[in-house]
């Protein structure tokens, strides 16, 4: 599995949109989160549905697109439909959190994840079962291991705001990316390590 994080637009909504094309189309995410709750994500693929198939890119609009689209058409025509709808359901791939105090959870390389927009909302609840904390509040990229726990953010797409986290069923790796979508870091994510290190990284 392949989870790309994509931190808060800031003033780079256009390095986030090019990120998401990025992260969909080359490095072929299985799963695409927004740490940010600006809703910029979400106006990004709505936008890109829009090009797609049109002004209302929805799934209850499907069926009514489809008849538009190929009722009279010839197969070459059908053809495109088909592959633009393709493209659309595609966009599943992202997700952004709903709000600044939600978390959402994830298992990665047997380990719990959690993510937030904000650490210093995390409480002993959060933390003691998670090994991976993910947030998004960060102007900087931030990879720091605490114990047993990394505290890891893309930073926001003002510096750069991209990160990726592959879990090929022997370990976790991760890999930063700066805003030009340039790599700039690759790191091994150990889960065993019981001492305090920090490899790099700033705070909120």
């Amino acid at each position: 599995m392949r989870l790309a994080l994509l931190g808060p637009s800031g003033n780079g909504k256009q390095a986030l949109e090019a990120a998401a094309r990025f992260v969909l189309e080359q490095l072929r995410v299985d799963r695409a989160v927004y740490l940010g709750v600006d809703g910029a994500l979400d106006e990004v693929v709505s936008a890109w549905a829009t090009e797609l198939v049109g002004d209302d890119p929805t799934e209850v609009a499907v069926w009514a697109r489809a008849y538009q689209a190929c009722a009279e058409a010839p197969p070459e025509t059908i053809d495109e439909y088909l592959s633009a709808e393709q493209e659309r359901r595609a966009l599943r791939t992202f997700e952004s959190l709903p709000d600044g105090e939600t978390r959402a959870v994830e298992m990665l390389g047997g380990a719990l994840a959690v993510m937030i927009y904000d650490k210093a909302l995390l409480d002993e609840e959060d933390m003691l079962p998670a090994r991976l904390l993910f947030f998004g509040k960060s102007r900087s990229p931030v990879i720091k291991q605490v114990g047993q726990r990394w505290f890891l953010s893309p930073g926001s797409f003002d510096e750069a705001g991209l990160m990726t986290i592959d879990d090929d069923g022997d370990g976790l790796s991760l890999t930063l990316y700066d805003r030009n979508l340039d790599l700039v870091r690759s790191e091994q994510l150990s889960l065993n390590r019981n001492v305090k290190l920090t490899i790099g990284g700033a705070g909120a």
